[in-house]
């Protein structure tokens, strides 16, 4: 946990010096939930090495996050959300899980932590429109 702190700490004072988030530069246990200098979501994309292990790299994803910049998402809001750092790209499926739904709707996590119920809200809007219901 302290290393977990350290390294934090030592990001934001890198942001700083090279203006912000690059995805491809973040550890994978960081990857997940955090957004770029440039306000796009980073994503953790999985992919065959060439010896055949299934290996993970942390990517810019192409979707923009207009209110939010240079967020690295905390652990906090991690468990609050039920959200898990390991997840692989961007996907709205979760939303079909009531369980899912009540931790994002829970004050913890709607109060407190904006990334991640933004990126859902967003999720959730494009999955009505390629579907075409409303809610």
């Amino acid at each position: 946990m302290a290393m977990m702190i350290l390294f934090l700490a030592f990001s934001f004072f890198l942001q700083g010096a090279l203006g912000g988030i690059i995805c491809e530069q973040l550890p994978l246990e960081l990857c997940s939930f955090s957004v770029s200098g440039s306000g796009k979501r980073c994503l953790l994309e999985n992919y065959a090495a060439t010896d055949g292990t299934m290996t993970y790299q942390c990517k810019t994803s192409e979707v923009v996050v207009d209110v939010i910049h240079d967020w690295i998402e905390t652990d906090v809001c991690i468990n609050s959300c039920g959200v898990d750092r390991k997840s692989v790209g961007i996907s709205s499926d979760s939303l079909l899980q009531p369980q899912f739904t009540a931790k994002l709707c829970s004050d913890a996590c709607y109060q407190n932590c904006p990334n991640i119920v933004n990126l859902y809200i967003q999720l959730g809007s494009r999955r009505r429109s390629v579907f075409g219901y409303s809610v």
